[in-house]
């Protein structure tokens, strides 16, 4: 089940939220140093972190599922996020160089159909990277936050998920080894927790980052005539929050 909308906005605005963001934000940005000249997707709640590439892709657009609801982003400017089915992505064959899966992966009931429907949507050579909870994190038991809440993955699940779908995993990351707790103190702390834990106890991190590229297989072709695109579902008027 998907975190509610209201629930991932309030967590983001919470000092909690933001240090996990800069967190996550600082290891996308080891995986993927710059989005220069790409067509990037993020799908689930993607908007604190489609921001680091919006000014340097070539085009970045945002889809929320609509079992979890929809918030505009950005705050200024044309709005880049849509609501949608996760199993019916707008978009046409080959159309994306890279996918940010965040926020989506855990909650949906349609692992492989959502999958699938990603790897229809890249290009050849495109890359997916996904961003779930760690079974084995703590933040994966904290329920009050959306990184608590639908099913965590271990990497070595992640991965197999991953093989399932026509992906071949190449990177992984982690990230979240502070404690998922509100004391000032801790969160004070925070980038020595991180340094610690990527050192030394990568298999206690809150997420897990896996760069997955789309397998192709010999025979092929990827010149495959597009399919039109699948349906959008828009928000109605005035329902959207406001997205930071």
């Amino acid at each position: 089940m998907y975190t509610d909308i209201v629930a991932l906005r309030a967590f983001y605005q919470s000092s909690l939220g933001q240090v996990a963001r800069r967190l996550i934000r600082r290891r996308l940005r080891e995986v993927w140093p710059s989005g220069a000249g790409q067509t990037m997707v993020g799908i689930g709640y993607p908007g604190p972190y489609l921001r680091l590439y919006r000014d340097e892709a070539e085009r970045v657009i945002g889809l929320m599922p609509a079992a979890q609801g929809v918030s505009y982003w950005p705050t200024e400017g044309p709005g880049l996020m849509a609501l949608t089915d996760e199993t019916e992505l707008p978009l046409a064959d080959l159309s994306v160089d890279r996918v940010l899966l965040i926020h989506g992966l855990e909650g949906t009931e349609q692992v492989r159909p959502m999958l699938r429907e990603i790897w229809r949507v890249l290009a050849g050579g495109g890359r997916l990277l996904a961003v779930v909870p760690n079974r084995r994190g703590l933040w994966a038991r904290a329920e009050w936050t959306p990184f608590g809440h639908g099913y965590p993955y271990s990497v070595s699940q992640l991965k197999q998920v991953l093989r399932d779908t026509l992906f071949v995993p190449e990177r992984t990351a982690h990230a979240l080894f502070i404690p998922p707790v509100r004391s000032r103190f801790s969160l004070a702390w925070a980038p020595a927790w991180e340094q610690i834990g990527v050192r030394w106890f990568k298999a206690f991190a809150g997420v897990t980052m896996i760069e997955a590229s789309k397998q192709l297989f010999a025979g092929v072709s990827r010149r495959t005539p597009a399919k039109a695109p699948r349906r959008l579902i828009l928000p109605l008027p005035g329902g959207a929050a406001p997205a930071r």
